[in-house]
């Protein structure tokens, strides 16, 4: 469902869907609200670049978290770079929680969170909701490499299906993604896949076509 169209997301629950992407990859069509995700029974998974947004999706009910990255361009910088954002801003609010804990009211305004939420995240030193990593994952090395960085697991799209062997691709990045600590398997799950998604670099790409930047 685009950004904010909460009547997509009615049509879609009654489509019976297992689950709805808000997904920033589309035109948003709200550029203020998101859905309000409280009032579906059917899950949600929400895009975010960093912990603010992270909690904000939460907030309004997402059951899962993507970190975006940037779809459809081969490129993992843009998937690496936000995923290490939340961890990295995950990881400050444990520290702060320890050292000083009464700042994490500041944080919680920095940050556009419900302080509760912020407090629960500290505490436990996670989401209370799986995180994860989407947006220029390619390769089964790329997958080892997002669970490595913390991700409880990948998004694959183009960088399958724009590749020559989709099939073998598809399972090589899911034994890579079930093994990421064993650089012999993601070697072996590396081999005959064929040619790789043609990639495009995210600095090439004019601002208004990055769809990571969509969503607030």
């Amino acid at each position: 469902a685009r950004i904010g169209h909460f009547v997509e997301a009615q049509i879609l629950e009654h489509l019976k869907v297992d689950y709805i992407d808000e997904s920033e990859v589309l035109s948003p069509a709200d550029y203020v609200n998101h859905i309000d995700k409280h009032a579906f029974k059917v899950p949600f998974v929400c895009g975010a670049t960093n912990l603010g947004e992270t909690l904000r999706r939460i907030t309004e009910g997402a059951a899962m978290i993507r970190s975006k990255g940037e779809a459809g361009t081969g490129d993992v910088s843009e998937a690496t770079k936000h995923i290490r954002t939340i961890k990295t801003q995950i990881a400050e609010l444990q520290a702060l929680h320890a050292t000083a804990p009464d700042l994490l009211y500041v944080k919680a305004k920095e940050l556009a969170a419900p302080y509760e939420l912020v407090r629960e995240v500290a505490e436990t030193g996670k989401l209370p909701v799986v995180l994860f990593t989407a947006g220029g994952v390619a390769t089964p090395a790329d997958a080892a490499m997002m669970m490595q960085l913390g991700a409880d697991g990948v998004f694959v799209g183009s960088g399958i299906f724009k590749s020559g062997n989709p099939e073998a691709r598809a399972k090589a990045i899911v034994k890579a993604t079930a093994f990421y600590n064993d650089p012999a398997a993601v070697a072996d799950a590396s081999r005959g896949l064929g040619e790789a998604m043609v990639g495009i670099n995210v600095a090439d790409l004019p601002a208004p076509h990055r769809l990571a930047e969509r969503g607030w």
